[in-house]
């Protein structure tokens, strides 16, 4: 079985799948990373609103958590999106 296998079991939409099976494979040790909307859009050929509402959907069902990062003059920089560890018995 996959390793994702839980994800497969929850009622997802099809875009949050692919939104957190992406995420879930750049995500560092500590499961931190951080592409842009258009970056993730452009690579799995989601639009970015669509790409907007999957995440929303994750951070809805618990899998992701997401931090605005800032530059240090204080501009905006990426987001941080952090996968959630995720436990089913």
């Amino acid at each position: 079985m996959s390793r994702l296998t839980y994800l497969y079991q929850m009622d997802l939409p099809h875009r949050a799948v692919a939104v957190y099976t992406y995420l879930h494979d750049r995500a560092n040790k500590n499961g931190e990373c951080w592409p842009s909307v258009k970056t993730i859009a452009g690579d799995i050929k989601l639009s970015p609103a669509t790409v907007r509402r999957a995440i929303k959907d994750l951070k809805k069902a618990g899998l992701i958590e997401n931090e605005q990062r800032y530059r240090e003059k204080g501009g905006k920089s990426s987001l941080l999106y952090k996968i959630n560890a995720v436990k089913f018995h």
